[in-house]
This record gives C-alpha cells, structure tokens and sequence, in this order.
C-alpha cells in the first residue's frame, strides 16, 4: 500500500481516471478494512466473545488519522511475507489498542479473506453510492435535454450514415433511459448484495465455538451488510455483481460520450463541452499546444477512456470465480486490483458524465442546416410512401430512387428534381399527386413518427423514478 504524499504519489491520472475523487485507492481500502476490524470487535463483546469494552477500544483505534507512514511502510512490508495486508494490519493495530481487552479482541476468529471480503463491500457501498449521485445528476441533466429539445430537428444516422430525420430531444431521451437503467441496476446491487464475509479458516468459525454465527449475524448488523447463510470465501458472484454494474456504468455513458465526440466534430459541428475555464482566467479546457483553436470534447473523451477500460477489468473478476475448496490459492488476490479499478472508473466516468451533460450546449441551426444540407434525401422513404397508393409500389421506388440518385450526383434537392424535372413533374400529375403533397412529404417536421411519444414516455419513466427514490 502506499498512501504517503510526495511527488512519487500525486496521481498523474487522477485529474482523468480519478474524476469527483478516489473512491477504491489505497486509503480507501484501508479505512473499510479498519472498518472491518472494528464492527468485528464490537460484534465478539455484543456475542460476549470478547470482553467489556473491547468494541470501543479497538474502534478508537482503528481510524486512519492514527496510522503513520511508517505503519503503512509495515503494512506493505508484511504483506509480501504473508501474500495480503490484513496480518500487518492486525498487528499494527493491536499495538495502538489501548487495553488488553481490546487487544484481546482485534482480528479473533477472523481470517485474512474474512477482513479484505468484508472491506470490498464496504468499498463497494461508498463507491456506488457516490457513483449514484452523481449518475442521477447525469440523469437529471439528459431529460432536461430531451424536454428542451423535443422539437429540436436534427438527421438521425445509421451505420454512421445520414438515414431520415430525429430530433435531439429523442437521442437525449435514449441516453436517459440508459442512465437510468444503470442507476436501477447499481441501487440494486447495493442494496441487496453487499454482504458481510466471516467464515474463520475455512468457513466453520470453529475457533469462536456455539458464538460464530451469532458474531456473524451481529457483524453484519454493526456493518449495515447483509448476513448469508453461509460464509462465501469461495463463491465470488457478490464480487463479480460489484464489477457487473460498475461495468454497466460505463457501459451505459460510452455511448453518450460517443455520441458528443462524433457530433462535436468540426465538420458536423452540432454539440460541444460548455464548461470553458472560469473568470479568474483558467485554461480553457479542451486546448491544444499544438492547435490553440481546438476543442477537444475533453469530458467525452475521458468517459471514453474509462469505459474502454471496464471489460477487461471485469473479464478478470469473471476469470477468477473458479476457486479452490474453501480458500483460492492465487484467484481471490487476482481480484483485487481489477475490483478496485472498476469502481474508479465508474466512478469516474459518473463524475464526467455530470460536467459533460450538465455543461452540454447544442447548436440548433447548425442541426438545422447540416439536416437541409441533404437536400431532401433523408425523406426519400416518404416521398415513396406518397406516390405507393397511385403509382404502385414497384412504379414510386423507381421513380424516387431515379430522382434521389439525380440529386446526389448533381447536388440538386430532391424537391427540385421532382417537380422541377419534366419527365418526373410529368407522372407526377398523371398520378394526381400535387407540388403541395410533394412539398409536405419532404417537410422533416413531419416524419418524426413516434418521437415525441418515447420522449414523454422517457422523461415520465424518469419522473416516476425520483418519485420512488429509485428506477
């Protein structure tokens, strides 16, 4: 572990990976270990294992405040001569327990996984926690979006290609409703599957005798955990549901991110990042040495950077679920650093995620004019619609795909080509089908479909959301 300050430790990522602050460091572990510790202590003299007390004796010592550089020097030492931090732990904190009954108490009847298990759901509660809150401002912000943009127009594009009209409330309200997924997943998770781990060597208790499972019971009360019925060394699903919804995180903000870094393009030029430094004359955020005019879409691009790191992380906590009898030789230690980073970056992509759509602005007119720049194109599938009922089907696809592929190649609108062009002007009228009909069916106004209905259906499933206190 290493929780000094100095310039070997100032986290040259952090200000990237580490967003809205470290939420699975070292200093983090070591707090829910200690907090570990402690809820055991208090739960032995509650079960009478342990003597009057000791609970509030081992508790005032178990604060991070009392932990030295020197003590977290030994902690590292030690661990690399019993393969995890929890011994030296124990040690060092016994030394700074002031009475022996207290001493009597720290780490009894625990083993090393029972005090890093239970820290990892502890762990897990603060991180989700902060990445809720701020997924819910995330969230907060998409459907301000969608409800302001409901009539905003824009191109809708498949496969990266320009297909038929959409408008920017609809793609916020999709984003919302993915944020909002992921929120419901991640309050599940942390509302029912963080669990306490207390199983001695090999799951039995036998050292605390008839008090094991009413210690274990009472650890998890003084923790705020879940009690199981049975000790989980071995069975990592807890771990793994942890790693699933932190990757759901992300899984859920890439696309958003994407999104913002493709229309922030320059040549598409339809969002961009609104937080631009402060008054007080701040770099503006985005720049380039290389390219001063350059706005990178920096909160995109770290959300980006995060989620790409999410399956990776997970696949290794997915990997290590195969475990040895009752204590894993080398598969539970795998799992630590990965577990750690997926909370961070979750987390981190949360933090993004915040600034990102909270900062959001969009460019109406130039939605707008990128949209008429397909010169009609984009409401070719309705022009044929149009004419299907007079023409025949086979009839109106080739007119309009004749009249399309004229348009493309020269540039023309398709507008003009239909009614503009004789020969098509011509059957055009023959099918009793007028300029206005044509000019209508090319109003993209008009062709939003659904639109605004799962807009409302979004922002209502949202609303009914925060009513509940969760999706």
């Amino acid at each position: 572990m290493n929780l000094t300050s100095g310039p070997a430790n100032f986290g040259l990522f952090d200000g990237v990976f580490a967003r809205g602050g470290a939420v699975a460091d070292d200093a983090a572990w070591l707090r829910a270990m200690l907090a570990a510790e402690a809820g055991l202590a208090r739960a032995l003299e509650r079960a009478g294992a342990a003597p009057a007390g000791a609970g509030a004796a081992v508790t005032a010592a178990a604060r991070t405040e009392n932990f030295t550089p020197e003590d977290l020097a030994q902690l590292a030492r030690a661990a690399t001569l019993t393969g995890n931090p929890v011994p030296g732990l124990a040690r060092v904190l016994a030394g700074k327990v002031a009475s022996p009954a207290g001493r009597s108490a720290v780490h009894h009847g625990a083993t090393s996984q029972d005090i890093m298990d239970t820290a990892a759901m502890l762990l897990a509660r603060d991180a989700l926690s902060a990445t809720e809150a701020d997924l819910r401002a995330a969230a907060a912000a998409a459907a301000r979006l969608a409800e302001a943009h409901r009539g905003t127009l824009m191109i809708g594009r498949s496969l990266l290609q320009q297909a038929v009209p959409t408008t920017f409330g609809l793609v916020a309200a999709g984003w919302l409703a993915g944020l909002d997924s992921a929120i419901e997943w991640l309050a599940f998770v942390r509302g029912t599957r963080l669990a306490v781990q207390f199983g001695g060597a090999v799951g039995t208790l036998a050292s605390l005798g008839d008090s094991g499972a009413r210690v274990k019971a009472l650890l998890a009360q003084e923790l705020g955990l879940a009690d199981t019925p049975v000790p989980w060394h071995t069975e990592r699903l807890r771990i793994i549901d942890v790693g699933t919804v932190a990757a759901r995180v992300t899984a859920a903000l890439s696309p958003v991110a994407r999104d913002v870094t493709l229309l922030a393009q320059t040549e598409v030029g339809e969002v961009c990042e609104g937080a631009d430094g402060n008054a007080n004359g701040a770099p503006r955020r985005g720049g380039s040495p290389a390219a001063p005019g350059k706005r990178t879409p920096v909160a995109a691009v770290a959300i980006l950077g995060c989620a790409k790191q999410a399956p990776g992380l997970l696949a290794t906590l997915v990997a290590s679920a195969e475990q040895e009898h009752q204590r894993a030789a080398g598969a539970w230690h795998a799992e630590w650093q990965p577990y750690s980073h997926l909370l961070q970056v979750a987390a981190s992509s949360a933090a993004w995620a915040g600034d990102l759509l909270g900062h959001l602005s969009v460019d109406r007119a130039r939605m707008a004019a990128n949209l008429a720049e397909a010169g009609g194109l984009p409401l070719a599938e309705r022009v044929t619609a149009l004419l299907r009922g007079s023409l025949g089907a086979s009839a109106a696809h080739e007119l309009v795909s004749v009249a399309a592929a004229r348009s493309a190649s020269s540039g023309i609108p398709l507008r003009d080509v239909l009614l503009a062009t004789p020969e098509t002007e011509d059957k055009l009228t023959r099918a009793g089908i007028t300029p206005d009909q044509v000019e209508r069916a090319l109003d993209p106004a008009g062709y939003l479909g659904a639109a605004q209905e799962f807009i409302s259906a979004a922002l209502a499933a949202h609303a009914a959301a925060g009513e509940s206190g969760q999706p």
